[in-house]
């Protein structure tokens, strides 16, 4: 076999050993001088670097089969040109992309120079590089995303409440987890003429950045209103639905439970705009505290019912959202009211009803579990013993 052929059995078996992943032979054939001219990014220069890279590219893309169009030497230089089939079905590639399953056909140009029956420099052209390059532009504008996340968490994170009303015989105890960045769930206190205090708790559609800017929106209205007009629930809720109305997506809605605490008669008066209902632990049971009412921001002249309730000591209410009882274990079953119906009458008699409960999902759900939606919790009990 002459020289010529050899090199391009060298290139062949190179460019093999590289769809295999096989690094012992890459390492046989480099020259320990390697220089691979065309880096992607994060890449090392030199033989290890590149070494490296080929199993990078393997823990993230199978390889199909490659073929050799045309070869031809030029003194000690390899000049190929090949077609390759990958599938990016295994991992992260470059370690930001997730798998997409897709199947790629790369064409590509490549020169090698030989050297002592070892390949020393590497050049490539290749249609990957519109590829690259899309990949690149998908990175910055993931970071600016990412950026603009953190901007629009830090301001739903200064619109919730900071401080808990801290009132004489009584435990408030709130809990916030977004299932993404940011999210549609909140929770708000006002305060009141006569010592009272409103409390509310609420759920706009979806998920993200516009149901964060949904529920900033919401809470500012509600605030605005209840501590202007020190109103009842249902004609706070009344006012607020004809302000949504007007200020939202048509196609996006908020439920919201309010509801007036007046501390020193344990007197709850609320009323409800289609949130889940809260419950009352009550003489070893879980009472829920019905009021019919439609979502805030779906139609024009809506009513609300008022509902009452005197909450004597050692009683609690526990105010949430959606996110917990459609929380789902491996298997697919949902948390479920049912469940926490009978948690809430089971942990009632506690003082952490809360972390209780919090403690019952995470052993439902499992390690692993990914969060499916905003979760929210709100307790207020009633000291059992009051100074």
């Amino acid at each position: 076999m002459s020289v010529e052929e050899e090199n391009k059995a060298l290139v062949r078996r190179f460019v093999e050993a590289q769809n295999k992943g096989d690094l012992e032979t890459l390492d046989e054939v480099l020259a320990p001088d390697f220089v691979d001219h065309n880096l992607l990014p994060g890449q090392a220069p030199g033989r290890e670097g590149f070494m490296q890279g080929v199993a990078e590219d393997h823990a993230a893309m199978s390889y199909g089969r490659t073929t050799f169009e045309y070869q031809t030497t030029d003194g000690d230089m390899v000049i190929s040109r090949i077609t390759q089939h990958t599938i990016h079905d295994r991992g992260a590639y470059l370690g930001t992309i997730a798998p997409t399953g897709q199947e790629r056909e790369t064409m590509a140009m490549l020169m090698h120079r030989i050297s002592r029956g070892k390949i020393v420099e590497e050049w490539s052209a290749n249609s990957a590089a519109s590829f690259l390059e899309q990949l690149e532009q998908e990175i910055r504008e993931r970071e600016r995303i990412e950026q603009d996340l953190r901007v629009a968490r830090r301001i739903q994170q200064a619109s919730l409440p900071r401080e808990v009303p801290q009132l004489e015989g009584w435990q408030i105890s709130p809990y916030y987890q977004p299932a993404r960045e940011v999210g549609g769930d909140f929770y708000e206190y006002f305060d009141l003429d006569d010592g009272r205090v409103g409390i509310a708790v609420g759920d706009a559609t979806g998920k993200g950045v516009p149901a964060a800017f949904v529920m900033s929106a919401t809470c500012a209205l509600l605030g605005g209103v209840a501590t202007a007009s020190g109103s009842s629930p249902g004609d706070v809720l009344a006012r607020v639905n004809e302000a949504v109305l007007a200020r939202i997506p048509p196609n996006m809605f908020v439920t919201c439970f309010y509801a007036i605490l007046e501390p020193e008669s344990g007197t709850l008066s609320y009323a409800n705009a289609g949130h889940d209902l809260p419950y009352l632990h009550r003489n070893g049971e879980a009472e829920e505290l019905r009021a019919r009412g439609m979502p805030l921001g779906l139609m024009p002249g809506m009513g609300y019912e008022e509902k009452q309730t005197i909450l004597e000591a050692g009683e609690e209410a526990l105010f949430y959202s959606d996110g917990l009882v459609e929380a789902h274990d491996p298997e697919g079953e949902m948390f479920g009211f049912p469940r926490l119906q009978a948690l809430v009458a089971k942990y009632g008699e506690e003082r952490s009803l809360g972390e209780a409960l919090l403690e019952e999902l995470y052993s439902f759900v499992g390690e692993g579990w990914e969060q499916e939606d905003d979760i929210t919790l709100l307790t207020l009990r009633r000291s059992a013993s009051r100074s």
